[in-house]
């Protein structure tokens, strides 16, 4: 099976090199599907030039509602096994997540996906049964593959395809990833539940809201000291064993390099703030080729920049806390505003502000 993942893997780096190389002259939906979804589908080995197996088109009436089709139907000994319904490489896939609720309703099968060629959000009924769930169990992304995410994908190709496998791990993907979320926000920003958890295990006074506000504090300074040095252990161990003096351990302290490579372990890049940089790069490549459009993750925040360059800052997403914000830079005074959105989809309403941004450093 690591064969496999490892062949699947190569194959869609490949892919996703095409991607790169192609989509600025890729202009439509339709163009989308035969140049990045068809061999997508051809890399997981069905036969998309057989209409029995991979049917595009396919009808799917929804009472009243006649003519409604899903892009592409799959399936497996004459039953279906995936709904595929496909938007432009610059749409964000999540805005359609409703449409594709419609769809599954009225067919038989258990999976369903919705892409643009780049991002690969797979679904399923967990909470209740022939009713898509409103969150992806696992996403594919193209442009930032793991590992992790392979072992997953390979269970929906054509030769391992099991109905039970999937199902089985479907559930521990979709929660295991809905705690991780949950772990990430309550680390950026400990919520007064979490206080309240926690402090009520060893204060037994009543916690009043000046009280909370001070275990808010506390706790951000204990989450940190832990972290660090749990990082610093392991580096340390890391260091006497590369010196031959694992057995022999001795107190050291924290030399500038060991914190600069723990800082970097406590940076966590999200799919939130990929999906952020694909948005903004579909934006200002309006101005500027793909190429010169790069993003670094800092603790703090997540910039996105004009030629990997500190000192061009397109926009900084603010995604680790319970709201989200984006920075601009687009004074040309070295200042910057933050703007609190909702959706990702509202970073589309700043267009303008960012390319405008663009003409300062051009």
């Amino acid at each position: 099976m690591e064969e496999i993942e490892k062949e699947l893997k190569a194959k869609l780096d490949q892919l996703y090199s095409r991607v790169e190389t192609l989509k600025d002259q890729i202009s439509t939906e339709e163009a989308t599907k035969n140049a990045f979804i068809m061999p997508f589908l051809q890399i997981l080995g069905y036969d998309v030039f057989n209409p029995t197996e991979v049917i595009p088109e396919f009808i799917a009436d929804i009472g009243t509602k006649k003519g409604e089709k899903v892009d592409y139907v799959i399936k497996k000994d004459d039953q279906v096994i995936l709904i595929v319904e496909c938007k432009h490489w610059k749409e964000n896939v999540d805005a359609y997540t409703s449409q594709l609720h419609r769809y599954y309703h009225v067919t038989d099968t258990r999976f369903a996906i919705i892409t643009n060629g780049i991002i690969y959000n797979f679904y399923t009924d967990l909470e209740k049964p022939n009713v898509m769930d409103n969150n992806p169990f696992l996403t594919v992304n193209l442009a930032n593959l793991k590992d992790s995410t392979i072992k997953e994908l390979v269970k929906f190709s054509k030769a391992t395809f099991s109905l039970d496998n999937i199902l089985e791990s479907a559930e521990a993907l979709k929660y295991v990833r809905a705690f991780r979320n949950e772990f990430e926000r309550e680390m950026q920003e400990p919520s007064d539940d979490l206080i309240k958890l926690l402090a009520r295990r060893f204060f037994e006074k009543q916690i009043t809201a000046n009280r909370l506000e001070t275990f808010h504090g506390y706790l951000k300074r204990a989450m940190t000291s832990y972290f660090n040095d749990t990082v610093n252990a392991r580096l340390k161990t890391a260091l006497d064993i590369n010196e031959g003096k694992a057995s022999h351990p001795k107190e050291e302290p924290a030399t500038p390099e060991m914190v600069e490579e723990e800082d970097e372990n406590r940076i966590i890049t999200t799919d939130e703030e990929l999906e952020g940089f694909q948005i903004v790069k579909a934006i200002v490549r309006e101005k500027v080729p793909a190429s010169r459009i790069a993003y670094r993750d800092t603790i703090s925040y997540f910039g996105i920049l004009l030629d990997d360059n500190n000192r061009k800052p397109i926009c900084r997403l603010h995604f680790n806390g319970n709201k989200k914000y984006i920075e601009f830079f687009d004074n040309g005074k070295g200042s910057s505003e933050k703007v609190f959105i909702d959706e990702l989809d509202e970073i589309y309403n700043y267009k303008e502000r960012l390319l405008n941004t663009l003409v300062i450093y051009e």
